[in-house]
């Protein structure tokens, strides 16, 4: 199969770490040293290998993942001249993938930010939706099963199962980041699965189901190519198409994730929930349920009497944040922007 990896993002939740110079996917947070995009190819290549790998990202961006991923072909990087979120970018890396592949070709999305330790059954779950994809005119997606009620994530409801297919189901419908209580229903209920943001389907269908539902988006591209860029509306996949289709199927993971959505992640990857993560070197009095990264070694954060608060220091800004507000840190950025503190960002 071809595998697409998204590498455009910009990972604002993680900030002051993740700039714009350097966004989440290069960051080296994982046990090892290894860059998050590193670990996302790396789970890729027994399926694709590094021929059938490609990575989308920005003009921009192209040096880091020519330094992160140093043996990717340079004809397997897709440029996209501005932002424009995953709809533009799942319709261009289709044309090019039937392009050059053609368009049965089975190919996948996965994001070059996300956590999966499980390799093994990472590859499983993909060999699963590859086959749903190309016996099925479907665009599977891979649902995540909860293990608690996160209202950060987006959900999936799975519907009746897929005719000659005993792994895949039927999509019902999908749910965008719900209230708490309602996430806590979903776990009860079942049937319910988090969305990865993973797909897997043939160019061919995917560009067909633009056509039907997303004209203004691959009209322009398929007339005029990158050109066009530009100009199209900003817009996830999950809204343009996804949402509207009725070729979704769901195929449920064989393997744990994590989004590594914000800092609070951390605690998930380094198994320490209610605990002190100390990523700095730390001196603290009663102080519990902090996270403390630090990018400079010779820098030390002192700490007394805190409780579930994120503090970063990393160059020229220092970050305290309760833990339970996370998920605003864009706001301080539109508040920075506001304010000209563009260094910053």
């Amino acid at each position: 199969m071809v595998s697409v990896v998204l590498a455009g993002g910009k990972g604002e939740r993680f900030w002051p770490l993740s700039r714009s110079t350097r966004p989440k996917q290069f960051l080296r947070l994982l046990p090892g040293g290894q860059s998050l995009i590193e670990a996302t190819v790396e789970r890729l290549l027994p399926l694709s290998g590094w021929e059938r790998t490609l990575v989308a990202t920005s003009l921009e961006l192209a040096p880091l993942i020519r330094d992160h991923l140093p043996d990717l072909p340079e004809e397997n990087l897709i440029l996209e001249p501005a932002a424009r979120d995953t709809a533009p970018a799942a319709a261009w890396a289709g044309l090019q993938v039937a392009r050059r592949f053609g368009g049965d070709t089975p190919m996948g999305f996965f994001p070059a930010d996300h956590f999966i330790a499980d390799h093994k059954a990472f590859m499983k779950t993909v060999s699963m939706a590859e086959q749903t994809a190309r016996k099925h005119d479907v665009i599977v997606t891979l649902g995540v099963r909860p293990t608690y009620p996160s209202s950060a994530f987006g959900y999936i409801e799975r519907g009746e199962p897929l005719d000659g297919d005993g792994n895949a189901y039927r999509v019902r419908r999908f749910v965008e980041k719900p209230a708490r209580s309602q996430a806590e229903r979903y776990l009860e209920q079942g049937g319910f699965y988090w969305n990865a943001g993973i797909f897997v389907f043939r160019p061919r269908v995917l560009l067909g189901e633009f056509r039907r539902l997303a004209p203004e988006i691959i009209d322009p591209l398929e007339g005029a190519g990158k050109s066009a860029y530009e100009n199209l509306r900003k817009v996830s996949l999950d809204y343009a198409v996804m949402e509207h289709t009725d070729k979704a199927v769901v195929v449920p993971a064989e393997f744990e994730w994590d989004d590594l959505g914000d800092w609070t992640s951390l605690e998930r990857l380094l198994a320490a929930e209610g605990k002190n993560v100390e990523l700095a070197r730390h001196v603290g009095i009663d102080t519990e349920g902090a996270i403390l990264y630090a990018t400079s070694k010779d820098e030390v954060i002192v700490t007394l009497g805190v409780k579930d608060v994120v503090i970063v220091r990393d160059g020229n800004v220092t970050l305290v944040v309760g833990k339970d507000r996370v998920q605003e840190i864009k706001r301080l950025l539109d508040l920075l922007k506001k304010g000209q503190y563009l260094e910053l960002l």
